[in-house]
């Protein structure tokens, strides 16, 4: 039976996630018109929502101011900042779990792994991006292409009793959160409307991608794409 929210609709017990970056749109960039007439579709048999780890403002960029509207389910910052229907639901604090101490420790010793590379160009951009869920860490800024992995490595060796997950995220960065806060997160707001099926497309379900938690939870059915394209071939072809 579905939520009485979504009685209305055909398969309204069952819900579909997306990933943004590289599943509904390239990375940072607009969604396409074909793109959202198939969810403006797709939304008429299903419930539809999108879970990213980018605040809601840079969503909106991507999906549209009105993206509140589009969706029922909103997740920003994978989950921490969620809205129904376009209500606000509860949210949560990467500063608050951490503690200010532990982030300042852990932001200067960032800038000062990144100022001691001899192989990073002009320092400039904005490497540590606070969001209300976690950090966005783009070693050589945000405006240029880098290599995470040296740096994942070094924060993983200094401190390794943080209780905090590092996930490649979009093309020039990656994210910091506390472990189990991965996009999983966002499930915690629907499993208390106990729907029948809970699918997720995504494009970084590879282990250390910021999608395989979810990808791979025994909660969800996951469906890896390979860009967005594939997600709209694979919508007209299973879903519309």
């Amino acid at each position: 039976m579905a939520p009485s929210d979504f009685s209305s609709r055909p398969n309204g017990n069952i819900v579909i996630l997306f990933d943004v970056d590289e599943t509904l749109t390239k990375a940072r960039r607009l969604v396409k018109p074909e793109m959202l007439q198939a969810l403006k579709d797709l939304r008429q048999k299903y419930v539809i929502g999108f879970v990213g780890g980018s605040n809601l403002v840079k969503q909106k960029e991507q999906l549209g101011d009105n993206v509140l509207e589009l969706f029922d389910y909103c997740f920003a910052e994978n989950g921490l900042v969620a809205y129904k229907l376009g209500e606000e639901l509860a949210s949560q604090s990467f500063i608050k779990w951490l503690g200010e101490e532990k982030y300042a420790k852990m932001a200067r010793f960032i800038l000062r792994w990144l100022s001691e590379r001899t192989d990073i160009p002009i320092v400039r951009g904005t490497f540590i991006e606070f969001r209300n869920g976690m950090i966005n860490v783009s070693p050589i800024g945000r405006n240029a292409s880098n290599e995470e992995k040296a740096l994942i490595a070094a924060l993983q060796k200094e401190f390794p009793d943080y209780g905090l997950t590092y996930a490649i995220g979009g093309q020039i960065s990656f994210d910091v959160f506390p472990t189990g806060w991965d996009k999983t997160y966002c499930l915690r707001h629907l499993e208390k409307e106990n729907f029948k099926e809970i699918h997720f497309f995504g494009d970084k379900t590879f282990n250390g991608g910021n999608d395989y938690e979810i990808y791979e939870d025994e909660r969800t059915i996951g469906h890896a794409v390979l860009n967005p394209d594939d997600t709209l071939a694979q919508l007209k072809k299973d879903w519309l």
